[in-house]
């Protein structure tokens, strides 16, 4: 998916913003059932971000399932 222009925008989108607007971002999504081609480049986009953040995603994030029915906290 890496390679697709779509997903290559939204990773530099994602790269520009600050981790508590990325997670703002996810945390916007909770809820949203909807599905397309170009949410799937978003969604794996901003997963990948987080995670290079060191983000901890594991509560919505399984393999290659990304799960929008619950929002993710920084720990402090």
């Amino acid at each position: 998916m890496q390679q697709n222009k779509s997903f290559q925008e939204f990773a530099r989108q994602f790269a520009n913003l600050s981790t508590q607007e990325l997670i703002n971002h996810f945390n916007s999504q909770v809820g949203n059932r909807g599905w397309t081609s170009m949410r799937a480049y978003h969604d794996q986009a901003l997963i990948e971000e987080l995670q290079r953040r060191q983000v901890d995603v594991s509560s919505v994030y399984v393999g290659e399932t990304i799960k929008f029915d619950s929002t993710i906290t920084i720990k402090q």
